[in-house]
């Protein structure tokens, strides 16, 4: 029974995704899913990767080891998008293959001295605070150019591209603006040889407008495995 209504919840969700590219002038191919599995079972990870989901996201370490360590007989991509802590950057070098949620250049030194040598550069995707919320971790959009420059030093990581949550106190046509900025960003990066390839941008509420406005990569839980606790 879970695994038949996940796998429906899932094939909706990748049904508007493809709609929605192809709406607006896009290869669906060029947008990747992650399912956000904070507080959710390793037996409905195990339910959604059957359905043919191999990208997953969490928030909170310790709990991402235990379900990591869990799930290891699977070929699982693991994503970490929670707020990083310096005694924690030993971790999320080992278990993860990408980073959504780096916001200082601290944090790329200590991702890249703790990535394992076996393993490959670790991605990273850089937090941006789009509407510059005081509540908010991320950097300001003028600040991307000098991070971006000094990591190029290190050899462990490589930078992706930019992550962004807009306010959700906005209204639609403000996140609209908000993830503009974030594509026209993008651009500009990329014209001054950043070589992003990565939009991390869009959740359950707003993945469609996301992807409408460039985002490559949308982060989706609640339309998947349900509300949480």
């Amino acid at each position: 029974m879970m695994l038949t209504s996940l796998q429906t919840k899932l094939m909706s969700i990748l049904s508007n995704i493809d709609a929605t590219a192809k709406k607006v002038g896009r290869d669906p191919k060029e947008i990747q899913l992650v399912a956000v599995s904070k507080q959710k079972s390793v037996d409905e990870i195990r339910a959604v990767y059957k359905a043919g989901q191999r990208l997953f996201a969490e928030n909170y370490l310790q709990e991402a080891i235990i379900k990591i360590e869990a799930l290891s007989d699977l070929n699982i991509e693991w994503h970490f998008i929670g707020a990083i802590q310096s005694n924690k950057c030993r971790d999320i070098a080992k278990y993860f293959s990408w980073v959504h949620s780096v916001c200082r250049e601290k944090e790329l030194r200590l991702l890249n001295e703790a990535r394992p040598a076996e393993l490959p550069p670790l991605n990273v995707c850089i937090q941006v605070n789009v509407d510059n919320e005081n509540s908010k971790n991320g950097l300001l959009i003028s600040e991307l150019q000098n991070i971006i420059d000094k990591s190029n030093k290190y050899k462990n990581i490589k930078i992706r591209g930019l992550m962004a949550i807009p306010n959700p106190k906005h209204k639609e046509r403000n996140k609209f603006i908000s993830f503009q900025m974030m594509r026209d960003e993008f651009y500009v990066l990329n014209n001054n040889g950043a070589k992003l390839d990565t939009l991390s941008m869009g959740m359950s509420d707003d993945y469609l407008v996301a992807i409408e406005y460039g985002s490559t990569m949308v982060r989706i839980g609640t339309h998947i495995f349900g509300d949480r606790k």
